[in-house]
Formats: C-alpha cells, sequence, structure tokens
C-alpha cells in the first residue's frame, strides 16, 4: 500500500522516467510547465492539501494522543509510517521566513520513533567548519586537528564526515590564489592521512571531480530531472522558484546553497554525511542499471541532499552530481598537493620516513622549493605512467614519495599511460632551428584518431584514446590483426599509431570526418562500412620490459623489426631521416605529406645526443631556415638577427633534447607542422560560449558569436573575442539548429564563464573551434589572460576566423589563458625586433 507521501504530487513533480537531459533545460521554462492550481472545497482538507508543516503538526498530534491515551499497547493500532517518516527527509515549512513558527507539540510520554519538527539551525560540523587548511603547511598542525576531529569522527563510525572535505572546498574556491589552493589542499589530505587513511583515496576522487579513471567507463548517468526534482522535494522549491533561483545564479549548486539557507526546519535532523559514504553513493548511481534504475537514481539523489547539514554542504553535493565543482584542483594541482602532503604526514602505522616540521620548516626557501620538486616530478611522472588514483593513493601510504613509486606504480598493460606530445612550431624554418645539429625524423601527421594498443601475452587486447578512453568494441577489425602483425618472439606490447579511414581498394587516405561516422560501441566487423588502417609510430613496451627511456631510434627499430605489415591495414607511418643541412629534402617531404591529404608533419629527435660543427654549419642553418620560409608562400618572420643572436647567446655547446618517450609532456624533442601554420598567424583552438541575433541577411542565425580561452587553474572560460567571418551559411544553420532557444544546449547565464557584456543567447559549451587571427591585442572588454601581460586589461583577437569545428578535441584541450599569454608576448619580442631592425636600416640611409 502506498503511503500519503507517494501520492501527493508536490510542485509538479513527475515521477515517471525521463532520458538524461542537462540540468540547465530542465531549469529553463519550468514555470511554462507548472500547471494551474485546482479548487476544492474547504471542507474536504486532506494530506493531500496540506501543506508540509501543516502535515507534520497533524502526524505529530496523532501520535501525541495516541501515546498519551493508549499507552504500550498504541504501538500495534499507529497508523502506518508514511514515506516522510521512514526515510531521513527534510521539507520546508510553508510559513514566512521572517515569522516566529508557533512551538511544536511535545508529546506527554515521549515514544522512541516519535516525530518532532527539528530545527535546522545549529547542525553543522562546527569543527570542521574551522579548521585553517590555507595556512602554509609548514605551520599548520595536522596531527592537532586529526586528533581532534578522529574523537568526533567516532560516535559515526571513525570515517571522516562530509563536512571536512566541505570546508576545503570552500576555502579553495574562496581565492584566486594557486599557492593558497595548493596549501589548502595539502594540509586538507594530510589530516586524512593522519586522522582516517581510508577515507583518502575517496576524498582525491571527489576533489577531482570524478569517481574513477577514464578508462574505467563509470559515469554517474544522471539527468537534469534528477537533480531538479531532488531540489523540489528536499528543499520544497517549486517550479517557478527553481527557475527564478537559477537565473539569478546560473549553477545548480548555487541554487542549492539558496534553498537550504532558506530551510528552517526539518523532519529527522540530519545524518552526518561522510566522505566514503557520498564516494559510495556515487558508485551505487553510476552501477545503477536496467529496469527501475532511474528510480534507484533518485531516491539515492534525495537523499544525498536531505542529508546535507548546512547551504555549503548542499552546494557541493550538487556541484558534484552535475560534475562541475569548480575549485580550481585540476589533475596537476591534485598531483602536487598529494606530492607535498606525503613529506609532511605519514598514516599510523607506515614505515617510511618523512621529515620533521620542524626540520622543513628551517630550510631556505630554494631548498624546500627543490623538496618540493623532487617529489612533484616523482608523483607525476608516475600518474603519467599509471593514471589511476586507485592504485597511486594506496602505494603512497604504504611507501611514499620514493623512486620506488615509479615501478610500484609504473607502467602496465591495459591501463593506458598518457600521450607524449609535440610542441607547436611556427613553420619548418623555426623547426630547423630548433633542431640544428640533431639527427631527426619526419613523420607524416595523418589526419586520424591517435590510438594505444595494448595486447598481453594471452592475447587480451584493449585499445585506448589519447583521452584514454577504452575504444576497443570501436575497433574490433584492428582487434583481430593483432595475432597477424606480431612477429617472432613478441608476446606482450605496447604501440601507440595513429588510426586512418583508408578506401581499401585505392589505399588512398579519407579525412578525420569519414572516421567519425563509426559507431563507437557494439560494432560488428561484418557491418562496418568505413575501414580504417593503423599507422604506427612508436613502440612503449615489449615482452614485458618498459621501452620509454630508450632513444626513439632504438625505440622504433624495434617496432619495424618485430612487427609485421598487413597492406592497407597495418603498416609504419609514412617518414624520413634528415639533418638540419637537409633542408630541401625536408621541404619537398613536407609538400608531399599536405598533398597526401595530411595535417603536415612530426619532426622527432633521433637520440640524446648533438653534434657540434660549429659556426659554419649554424650560419647555413640560418640561410636554410630562411630559404624555407620564402619557399613555402609566407613573409620571412625568421629574420637573420634573431637566430644569430640566439646562437651567440647559447654558443654551440646546447643542451641535447631527449629523445626518449616522456608520457604526459609537450618537448622540443617532438614538434608538430602544420600546413595551417604556414599562414600569417597561429591558429587557437577556441570554445563557442555564446551569441547574438544576427542582422540584415544573417538576422535568422547566430552572428557574432562570442569564444572563450581556458583558464587551466580555475576552470573558467575567459572570453576572448567575437567572430563573423569564416562561417558558410550552411553552416551558419546547422549551428543555428544546434544552438535553437529551447534545446538543452542553451542555457541560462553560466557562472563559469567570464564576460560582461549581455548576449542574446549563452551556448552550453562542448565543442572547439580553430580560428585564425591576425594578431592579439590588449582589451578592456575580453577578460582573456587578465593578470598575465597586464593588471588591468586581457587579450583580444583581431581579425579572428573561423576555420573548422576540431572533432578530435575536447573543450579541456582549447587554447589556454597561459598559452594566449606567451603568443602576446612572442609577437611583443617579433614586433621590437622588427621595429629594431628597420630604424637601424632607415639609419643607415640617412633618415633621422
Amino acid at each position: 500500500m502506498s503511503s500519503p507521501a507517494k501520492k501527493r504530487k508536490r510542485n509538479g513533480v513527475d515521477g515517471s522516467p525521463q532520458k538524461t537531459r542537462s540540468i540547465e533545460s530542465f531549469f529553463r521554462g519550468q514555470a511554462a510547465r507548472q500547471p494551474e492550481p485546482q479548487l476544492q472545497p474547504q471542507s474536504e482538507v486532506t494530506e493531500q492539501t496540506l501543506s508540509d508543516e501543516a502535515l507534520a503538526r497533524k502526524l505529530q498530534a496523532e501520535w501525541d494522543q495516541e501515546g498519551s491515551s493508549g499507552g504500550s499497547s498504541s504501538t500495534k493500532n499507529q497508523p502506518v509510517p508514511t514515506e516522510r517518516e521512514t526515510a531521513t527527509s527534510s521539507c520546508t515549512p510553508s510559513i514566512p521566513a521572517d515569522a516566529t513558527p508557533p512551538a511544536p507539540v511535545t508529546p506527554a510520554t515521549p515514544t522512541k520513533n516519535t516525530l518532532s519538527l527539528q530545527s535546522s539551525a545549529g547542525t553543522e560540523d562546527s569543527i570542521s567548519l574551522t579548521v585553517p587548511f590555507d595556512q602554509n603547511p609548514q605551520t599548520f598542525d595536522a596531527s592537532t586537528y586529526a586528533t581532534e576531529l578522529r574523537s568526533q569522527w567516532a560516535s559515526g563510525g571513525g570515517d571522516a564526515s562530509y563536512a571536512l572535505l566541505t570546508r576545503a572546498f570552500v576555502l579553495a574556491n574562496s581565492t584566486t590564489s594557486r599557492i593558497k589552493t595548493v596549501d589548502t589542499l595539502v594540509n586538507f589530505l594530510r589530516v586524512l592521512i593522519e586522522g582516517d587513511p581510508s577515507s583518502l583515496l575517496p576524498a582525491v576522487w571527489l576533489a577531482t571531480n570524478s569517481i574513477s579513471p577514464p578508462f574505467d567507463e563509470v559515469e554517474l548517468g544522471l539527468g537534469g530531472s534528477s537533480i531538479s526534482k531532488a531540489l523540489k522535494k528536499v528543499y520544497g522549491l517549486d517550479s517557478q522558484s527553481l527557475k527564478t533561483l537559477y537565473d539569478k545564479h546560473g549553477d545548480a549548486g548555487d541554487v542549492a546553497f539558496e534553498a537550504k539557507k532558506r530551510q528552517t526546519f526539518t523532519l529527522v535532523k540530519p545524518k552526518p554525511l561522510r566522505i566514503k559514504g557520498v564516494y559510495q553513493s556515487l558508485l551505487k548511481i553510476a552501477m545503477s542499471k536496467g529496469s527501475g534504475s532511474q528510480e534507484t537514481k533518485q531516491r539515492i539523489v534525495d537523499k544525498l541532499l536531505q542529508d546535507t547539514r548546512g547551504a555549503e554542504e548542499s552546494r557541493y553535493i550538487v556541484r558534484t552530481l552535475v560534475q562541475n565543482l569548480r575549485i580550481g584542483a585540476v589533475k596537476t594541482t591534485m598531483l602536487i598537493a598529494l606530492a607535498r602532503a606525503f613529506l609532511y604526514s605519514k598514516p599510523t602505522g607506515a614505515v617510511y620516513e618523512i621529515r620533521s616540521q620542524q626540520e622543513l620548516t628551517r630550510l631556505k626557501k630554494e631548498e624546500l622549493a627543490e623538496i618540493y620538486n623532487n617529489a612533484e616530478e616523482i608523483v607525476k611522472a608516475s600518474y603519467a605512467r599509471h593514471p589511476d588514483y586507485n592504485d597511486l593513493v594506496p602505494c603512497l601510504m604504504e611507501i611514499g614519495v620514493t623512486e620506488e613509486l615509479l615501478v610500484r606504480c609504473g607502467l602496465a598493460l591495459h591501463i593506458p599511460l598518457r600521450p607524449m606530445l609535440g610542441s607547436i612550431t611556427r613553420d619548418l624554418g623555426d623547426m630547423l632551428t630548433k633542431l640544428q645539429g640533431r639527427d631527426f625524423s619526419c613523420e607524416y601527421k595523418y589526419d586520424g584518431q591517435r590510438a594505444q594498443v595494448h595486447c598481453d601475452g594471452k592475447g587480451k587486447v584493449s585499445i585506448f584514446s589519447r583521452h584514454l578512453e577504452l575504444m576497443t568494441e570501436k575497433y574490433p577489425d584492428l582487434v583481430s590483426i593483432v595475432p597477424q602483425i606480431r612477429g617472432d618472439g613478441v608476446s606482450s606490447f605496447i604501440l601507440e599509431g595513429e588510426v586512418v579511414a583508408v578506401d581499401q581498394k585505392t589505399g588512398d587516405l579519407q579525412p578525420f570526418q569519414t572516421l567519425t561516422n563509426r559507431a563507437k560501441k557494439n560494432v560488428e566487423i561484418g557491418s562496418i562500412t568505413v575501414n580504417v588502417c593503423l599507422f604506427a609510430f612508436d613502440l612503449m613496451y615489449l615482452n614485458g620490459e618498459s621501452l620509454l627511456d630508450r632513444p626513439f631510434r632504438e625505440r622504433r627499430e624495434l617496432l619495424r623489426s618485430l612487427f609485421l605489415e598487413i597492406h592497407n591495414r597495418f603498416t609504419w607511418v609514412k617518414s624520413i631521416d634528415a639533418t638540419s643541412a637537409d633542408s630541401e629534402i625536408v621541404l619537398e617531404f613536407f609538400k608531399g605529406a599536405t598533398d597526401a591529404k595530411c595535417e603536415g608533419i612530426m619532426v622527432k629527435a633521433l637520440d640524446n645526443t648533438i653534434k657540434e660543427n660549429g659556426k659554419a654549419e649554424s650560419a647555413q642553418i640560418i640561410n636554410d631556415a630562411t630559404t624555407i620560409s620564402e619557399n613555402i608562400g609566407q613573409s620571412n618572420e625568421l629574420s637573420e638577427t634573431a637566430p644569430a643572436q640566439s646562437i651567440k647567446e647559447k654558443g654551440t655547446r646546447r643542451k641535447a633534447l631527449l629523445s626518449t618517450y616522456e608520457p604526459d609532456k609537450r618537448l622540443e624533442s617532438w614538434l608538430k607542422v602544420k600546413k595551417d601554420y604556414s599562414t600569417s598567424s597561429e591558429t587557437l583552438d577556441l570554445i563557442p560560449v555564446a551569441g547574438w541575433h544576427g542582422q540584415g541577411r544573417k538576422a535568422k542565425w547566430w552572428s557574432p558569436i562570442l569564444l572563450a580561452v581556458r583558464n587551466p587553474e580555475s576552470g573558467v572560460l575567459e572570453a576572448v573575442t567575437k567572430c563573423m567571418s569564416g562561417f558558410t551559411d550552411k553552416f551558419y544553420q546547422s549551428n543555428k539548429d544546434k544552438y535553437a532557444e529551447r534545446s538543452p544546449n542553451v542555457i541560462s547565464r553560466p557562472s563559469w564563464v567570464d564576460y560582461n557584456g549581455e548576449p542574446d543567447v549563452w551556448f552550453e559549451p562542448q565543442e572547439v573551434w580553430e580560428m585564425a587571427f591576425a594578431d592579439i591585442t590588449l582589451s578592456p572588454t575580453y577578460p582573456a589572460a587578465i593578470g598575465l601581460v597586464s593588471e588591468e586589461r586581457g587579450l583580444s583577437l583581431r581579425f579572428p576566423r573561423f576555420l573548422k569545428v576540431r572533432e578530435d578535441k575536447s573543450i579541456e584541450e582549447a587554447t589556454t589563458s597561459d598559452y594566449l599569454a606567451s603568443l602576446w608576448r612572442k609577437q611583443a619580442e617579433r614586433t621590437k625586433e622588427n621595429d629594431s631592425h628597420l630604424y637601424e636600416q632607415q639609419e643607415g640611409l640617412g633618415f633621422q
């Protein structure tokens, strides 16, 4: 029999399952869907027409009456508890905020399950809310706080409270200083290491806004309906109030914060949330599949919100559910915090040694920085080879930050390592200057999808994308050829290559857009219409041994000698070996790559050594660089003065570039030269975030469109320019269809986009556009990179022009504000050099 609470449909909440949609789509237009109130005779008062508080008081009175008249025998005849009684739910009373509510009726003889209104005031964790995590780790006393908190947690089983994590979130979110953010996380992690080590791993996952590594494919799968229903049910919001709050704040967490602040009474005092409990709840949500899963997820979401103590807990629970914490704790920040935390603290019973806080305090600033850097490099290197906190954190708790970490938590089969990345060069001349005196390999840069292929001794195959996502199901045809490409003596390996769509009959390369037409899951070999070829270019692991520290020349030789080609299905990237003196050969190879519909070329140092051929070769390199710049049709930005000065300053003895494989690093031992870079400027990968109604012929489309760069520290998207050039009518139409005004892709003003203007429509940030431009300028209007080149002005682009949608990139890979600032500085240096050169020419001609 269903309870009265289940029969009552408050605030128009529909209990039927819905398809997963973004939360913004449910906040938008809620008022329009709110049903008209139905008038009922005043005499017909039922539980369905009572307000939450009136219902609670009515039930309280019934219980009091039975408790006083029925004695012990009254238990048998008590009414069936409603859902509001059995669940630890909380409701907002229908009384004015400034009114003094009447005191709840107190039973003469209290019973075990007596229902009463509980004040929501004073339910927060007062101890956790005062821990000064943002102190300098050298002065923060983690042991004292851990001892005090441990005694508080004992009543709840000893697990660390979620309030402690919330405190760290609040402090991290309240500062723009990266140092303060790191210190806050370091001290928070130290308290857990010493107070409750079992909660450390769940806390790391929650603080990094995830619940599993990217290759594990564990997703919450929550739609906006689940969040909006929970907010309305738990906090008594109606549809109009929900929409009003979201329109004002633009963030679901801020909506929960405001709603929780207004709540004055609950039916049952919240049970304190625990860090482990919240993490386990998220896993249950992710694991709920099949029939009834939406109802199960909804109950978990409701329960999490019901058990929050205080507005800040509500804010961060909701932000966690929508997977947008916005505390500035990106991956690098967390790895730095972990490294430093384990320098200061260790779990009870751990045998590795740490330096005392007093000893670290006495160190000079430079000495402490060196210790920090060494620890951070070890942790970062371990994570780059084995990007899974489920393995990294337990290893740190057992052995601390030692070199052994790279062995215990290093390269492993079926766990993708983070790929090595190439640096961008302006042109071939720039590339030859950087690699002067070195042997290097030039490879075609294919227009496909980067793939990392793992195979163990039993023949199990895993294929991962450059984002570490598992895509084995997408390429069953590649899996099927692995037994055929392994040569004699090859048992296990990890190799890397580019998956390219290829015409099996002609061998012609097809564009990346063709490759995107393949399904991503449950692909059957017989149903494949887009055939692919894997062009291998590196070998990182062979027969149980890591090859990361071997030179590229050796890794490539092993790859080509131990594996077998299959026509149009598996082969090597096309390449040539050259030196900086082979300018004409390199130029012809570059032209051949672009003619073959490749993006350009990759240039890689073959060895860790450098040839020292003296000034004569340096002068020849300058001439060759000038010639190549002219041959590829661009103005010669590489003046003879600049390279000569560089060579004079650095001398002929230069530090060798590493030809080893460096996971998750972008080094100049790998350089990419793309055909798009032969234009007069760089290209940027920007995120479209808003638009305006067009004028004249473009009135039916969005034009111009606002674009943004990504701040890598805070996660905020910073507006950089408007663009209305480079779009075709067909693109304009498809873009208007995608960002239709009532679609889920159009949202209320988001708080995570930094822009002071008022666009006609805000886009859900979800794609990356490649943009060309003339130059970068200081701007009082756009906030991009503000503080990096000027305290008062940001950066903007002159004459931005749309090139294409980067379907191969996520918004996390968009151009950062740091990179934009570095381009501006380079531009300023080139301008200064050109002005100086022009002045010298004028002076030589006698002009004053």
